[in-house]
């Protein structure tokens, strides 16, 4: 069974996408301020943030102000990846989701940035130059207020 991928769109303090990989047991997982385009021209900074629990691959709802992360949470994209390349500082990966198909690459920038990699689309068959991201609008289901969020691995 191929391992799973979510962009989930983030209306946080300042709307983002998380966007996350299933490996090892977790998620990993990084916030794209502008979202991830098809468009292999993009070069999108990717702030690698902390592992969350396989759980969280299917929330969607809001989650209460005063807890971090506060803001309606919404998935944009989801489905399969096949891994082709996971080493220190690279990761290269084929999605097969609704909006994200083909391969990419999240590259880990060098120099101090710890956190900080680029999601870069590569040029292939699924690649579209001049690619323009569509927002969801509303969220598909909203959360109860007492429906818990899944807890995050901070490891």
């Amino acid at each position: 069974m191929k391992p799973r991928f979510v962009v989930q769109e983030h209306h946080a303090s300042r709307l983002h996408y998380d966007f996350r990989l299933e490996h090892d047991g977790v998620l990993k997982s990084w916030a794209i301020p502008k979202g991830p385009s098809m468009d292999p021209a993009h070069r999108r900074l990717a702030i690698l943030v902390e592992d969350h629990d396989i759980e969280y691959i299917d929330y969607e709802g809001i989650i209460p102000q005063g807890s971090y992360g506060a803001g309606a949470v919404v998935t944009w994209d989801a489905g399969t990846y096949e891994p082709l390349e996971w080493e220190e500082g690279k990761i290269v990966f084929a999605l097969d989701g609704k909006k994200l198909r083909g391969t990419f690459a999240l590259v880990h920038l060098s120099r101090g940035k710890e956190n900080e990699w680029l999601l870069i689309k590569k040029r292939d068959d699924e690649a579209v130059p001049g690619w323009k991201i569509e927002r969801a609008l509303t969220p598909r289901r909203l959360a109860d207020l007492e429906e818990e969020v899944p807890p995050c691995d901070a490891s």
